[in-house]
């Protein structure tokens, strides 16, 4: 049985939607390269359960995590260039063919649509992976714009990208929500001065979703529509 909808969001002309963990199960790319990451470094593998425990702070972070299993901070320091270097020539290859989409995201993204709100895709994904992996997917035509995490200087959880695309559309932050996963996207939210929804299915580093501070947690993007308006 689906949990109650949050409490209706009013006033709300456009959704800045995250892409890991939220439309898109990427996990299993992850898997993939960063697997053969540790097999060009003599490691063991990884299962994909703690794999989803370092996703969602952006790449350098996500290497460092992995290194960090097997090695002390300056053995990793010293790892760090060579596993980075692999690590973008494997998720090349393996960016999109393994991801599968959740569940009503394009159904949640048309409702969206229909609303009138305008839509926005940040993620701290380099911006090199997320708009292949948008257009494999099926989605970048529902956003006007998508920013990844090396667009700007600093990534979510700080407020930047957010209040640029609050900028961009000419939207007081109060007017857009942001929709995702993680701590990572109500911290900005809240900071930016936007409002939060979340989801409960992706990764959020390994912690529970409901120990969040955001406006509700919605079971699906379609669920996220119903409890919008504008």
């Amino acid at each position: 049985m689906n949990a109650p909808l949050p409490a209706l969001l009013t006033g709300i002309r456009a959704a800045i939607i995250d892409l890991d963990g939220t439309m898109v199960d990427t996990a299993p790319d992850f898997h993939v390269a960063i697997n053969h990451v540790r097999a060009d470094l003599d490691l063991a593998p990884l299962d994909i359960e703690t794999i989803k425990k370092f996703v969602g702070k952006g790449t350098e972070n996500l290497i460092r995590r992995v290194l960090a299993v097997d090695f002390t901070s300056d053995q990793a320091d010293a790892h760090f260039p060579a596993a980075l270097a692999s690590y973008q020539r494997h998720y090349h290859v393996a960016n999109g063919t393994y991801s599968a989409l959740y569940p009503d995201v394009q159904e949640g993204l048309v409702a969206l649509q229909e609303k009138g709100l305008r839509l926005a895709c940040v993620t701290n994904k380099p911006i090199a992976y997320a708009l292949p992996l948008l257009e494999k997917m099926g989605l970048k035509s529902y956003f006007e714009l998508v920013y990844g995490g090396d667009s700007f200087a600093k990534k979510k959880p700080d407020p930047e990208p957010l209040l640029q695309v609050c900028a961009d559309f000419a939207l007081q932050p109060r007017h857009v929500v942001a929709i995702g996963d993680s701590s990572n996207d109500a911290q900005a939210a809240r900071a930016a001065g936007c409002r939060v929804l979340n989801v409960p299915y992706g990764y959020n580093h390994g912690q529970p979703i409901q120990n969040v501070d955001s406006d509700g947690i919605v079971s699906t993007l379609l669920d996220a529509a119903l409890c919008i308006s504008a």
